[in-house]
């Protein structure tokens, strides 16, 4: 390279063309950025409860019986969204981000099904899990019918590459779980070790969203890593976040039961660093508390708020949120291959409140 050459920069796409009335949904002023996203993809997302909705129809009735009591409850579809954000910020113009939009909510909800399950939940997004209703054996093998429907889905794509991204994500996704079961009750889980786990069990899926946005807009190789970054960072962060509001947040503000993965015996961030900097006596207590949901299945109630409060004034939920905070920038840093439009503007957002919400 000669002297007078600059180095080559990263491949960014090109300017796309922005239709009006996305830019009018987005760009009014007295809406919150989450209402902002909302309206800029009201008429995608219809599409995709609409999709979602006739790929849960079955001659099985407790397939829609439990398909629908799920897909029903709600839930941010945050990672729907991130696969229709990603592919219109790089220009594509057509309706397959619609399918594997649907197809990431249904395998979401499969390991939503199986976790469920696994952790002996009772309560998700404020109503009974499927567990709870219709018993485990139901809800595993429903979270199993999904899984399959999915790959159905996936081939009427026709697209190789994303049946091999997909693939390979639910894979990693299940790997995550066997390592988090492997934590129970371990009291000695290092934050490496954690960070590994929260990058299979829940960045893996945000980052096969947003990447297959990439894939389904033929974007240039580097500009494909980068938004697969951006993606497996959000959801890193996304869940260091849900594990400093199992710490702080109210039931009621997070749908779920306050407590849960301490009381199941799960050595989150927040437990991690609270350990690191333990007096013995606390280190003890805590092993104990670990020990004990190990032993028993579940740590009574009792014994769950006194562990809190040790967490909460040892200054490890700052710590994690912290780190959340640190993701976050990293991912936003990476959408700097995208060209400006209302859709960077929805990603930023949508990364930006991702360590400010309190569910």
């Amino acid at each position: 390279m000669s002297q007078s050459e600059a180095p080559a920069s990263p491949a960014k796409v090109s300017d796309i063309p922005i239709p009006e009335a996305d830019f009018v949904r987005y760009s009014n002023s007295d809406l919150s950025d989450e209402s902002k996203t909302e309206n800029l993809l009201a008429g995608s997302m219809s599409e995709v409860d609409q999709k979602i909705r006739r790929a849960l129809q079955s001659d099985v009735v407790l397939i829609n019986q439990m398909g629908h009591y799920i897909i029903g409850a709600g839930g941010k579809r945050l990672r729907p969204k991130l696969v229709l954000l990603s592919a219109l910020a790089q220009g594509y113009q057509g309706n397959h981000h619609t399918n594997i939009a649907a197809i990431i909510e249904f395998i979401h909800t499969a390991t939503l099904l199986h976790d469920d399950v696994v952790d002996s939940s009772s309560l998700r997004r404020g109503q009974e899990t499927a567990n709870t209703v219709w018993g485990n054996e139901a809800a595993v093998l429903v979270g199993d019918f999904l899984y399959s429907r999915s790959f159905e889905m996936m081939v009427e794509v026709g697209q190789m590459r994303v049946m091999e991204i997909l693939s390979s994500a639910t894979n990693t996704i299940a790997a995550g779980e066997v390592m988090q079961l492997m934590n129970i009750g371990e009291a000695q889980v290092s934050v490496e070790r954690y960070m590994e786990v929260i990058a299979a069990k829940t960045g893996k899926l945000f980052e096969a969203a947003t990447q297959l946005g990439s894939v389904l807009a033929d974007a240039a190789p580097d500009v494909e890593q980068s938004m697969a970054h951006y993606g497996a960072r959000l959801g890193q962060a996304f869940q260091l976040i849900d594990d400093a509001l199992d710490y702080t947040a109210q039931s009621d503000e997070l749908g779920k039961n306050a407590g849960d993965d301490l009381a199941e015996g799960k050595p989150t961030l927040p437990l991690i660093f609270t350990l690191q900097s333990a007096s013995s006596d606390t280190a003890q207590q805590i092993r104990e508390a670990l020990a004990t949901a190990q032993k028993h299945g579940h740590l009574p109630d009792h014994q769950v708020q006194p562990v809190v409060d040790l967490v909460c004034q040892s200054g490890a939920i700052e710590r994690t949120v912290a780190l959340a905070q640190q993701q976050v920038e990293l991912a936003i840093k990476d959408l700097d291959c995208l060209p400006d439009s209302v859709y960077k503007d929805a990603l930023t957002d949508i990364a930006q409140a991702s360590v400010k919400r309190r569910f």
